[in-house]
């Protein structure tokens, strides 16, 4: 079975072409084995691109380095739409429509190589996001909650997945192994959390940490850049129009005022190409 790795910022993914079956080649315990960066070939999450459904030209599916499956990976599908046009060859499409858990997503590949992608509108109630830090129909914007013995103002966004975003004076300095998971797994959140550590550099520039759910400490989250800048409008903090630097580079986001979507332009790379041993499948 054939492979190919892709980064975006440095979030990296094993991409597997799935388009003749709707089902992923490989479980997600095997997925687990294979982002080990020790064991396996090392990655984030196993990407599969599978035959598109209700109207769609391809889906998504993603398992994440522990096994779990996530509803949509912004840095994903990037690399996703990269994958398909390779796939594709010299006719390949410049805009594609993709199903995934968290509805259908649209990534457009640009002519400087980077892939903007619509991500959608995103939802603030606490039952969208989920969290019961609010009741159902409520927003959760600088609600404070207790991790640590200290407490932190948070708030909520859902792009298809749960964030949680605290703006905090010095992003480096958030020790993210110890608090990470203490946010990602708190009884708040019965579906877990991603979580991001905002610094405003300027309202239209922040730098941002992030603890994924179920990959940990990454290097970029393309949701998370969509969340944070939503975040920083609802509570007065940036810009609709921002650069958010990550660890691995930056993304353009924009909270669009006429439409209320949020569009992320960023790179996808691929890495190499090889094929797994008959173990796999």
């Amino acid at each position: 079975m054939e492979f190919t790795k892709y980064h975006g910022l440095g979030n990296d993914f094993i991409l597997i072409d799935n388009r003749d079956d709707p089902k992923p080649r490989i479980t997600s315990e095997q997925a687990l084995q294979l982002c080990d960066r020790n064991f396996g070939i090392g990655a984030d999450g196993v990407i599969f691109a599978l035959p598109g459904q209700e109207g769609t030209d391809y889906t998504m599916r993603i398992f994440n380095s522990d096994g779990s499956e996530p509803e949509m990976c912004g840095n994903g599908i990037r690399c996703l739409a990269k994958f398909l046009a390779d796939l594709e060859g010299a006719n390949h499409k410049t805009h594609y429509r993709i199903h995934t858990l968290a509805g259908v997503i649209i990534p457009e590949l640009k002519d400087d190589g980077k892939v903007r992608v619509d991500m959608g509108m995103p939802q603030l109630s606490a039952a969208q996001i989920p969290t019961v830090l609010a009741e159902a129909d409520q927003k959760v914007i600088n609600t404070p909650i207790e991790i640590a013995d200290k407490l932190w103002e948070v708030t909520c966004v859902s792009m298809g997945n749960p964030h949680c975003i605290t703006f905090v004076e010095d992003a480096d300095a958030i020790p993210l192994e110890t608090i990470g998971p203490l946010f990602e797994h708190h009884s708040v959140f019965p579906q877990r959390t991603n979580t991001e550590f905002i610094q405003v550099v300027r309202p239209d520039y922040l730098k941002m940490r992030v603890w994924e759910r179920g990959a940990g400490a990454t290097l970029a989250c393309g949701t998370g850049a969509c969340a944070s800048v939503v975040a920083g409008v609802l509570t007065q903090k940036s810009d609709r129009i921002c650069t958010v630097e990550l660890p691995g580079g930056c993304l353009d986001i924009e909270w669009s005022e006429t439409d209320q979507r949020v569009y992320m332009t960023g790179p996808a790379e691929q890495v190499f190409s090889g094929k797994l041993s008959p173990i796999w499948g």
